[in-house]
């Protein structure tokens, strides 16, 4: 079993940064990927940006690509979520992810993800 905490989450105005970050703790060792995904209301939940276990691959959703960077420090087993320029319509909560042990390639879709965190509330005001 793998224990995620979300971090980070707040209110800001649109065009400020927020760092998000999602402790993982128990079975770490495995090695698995990660991901962000988001969930606004009366929306369905989405990939935000995901990351291998190695860190060597990622990927963004179109929305997000430029503004949002996903990074991982294994030896701390964080992951991070650094949001530039947010925008209203990044408002939602905001969920970490992690796949199953030994699934270090990236996933995108939410069926691929074993574990989850409890999410953490991102909203921007224009």
């Amino acid at each position: 079993q793998v224990q995620l905490v979300e971090s980070g989450g707040g209110l800001v105005q649109a065009g400020v940064s927020l760092r998000l970050s999602c402790a993982a703790s128990g079975r770490t060792y495995s090695g698995y990927a990660m991901g962000w995904f988001r969930q606004a209301p009366g929306k369905e939940r989405d990939i935000v940006a995901a990351i291998s276990w190695g860190g060597g691959n990622t990927y963004y959703a179109d929305s997000v690509k430029g503004r949002f960077t996903i990074s991982r420090d294994n030896a701390k087993n964080t992951v991070f979520l650094q949001m530039d320029s947010l925008k209203p319509e990044d408002t939602a909560v905001y969920y970490c992810a992690a796949r199953g042990a030994g699934r270090w390639s990236i996933g995108i879709t939410s069926y691929e993800y074993a574990y989850w965190g409890q999410g953490t509330q991102v909203t921007v005001s224009s």
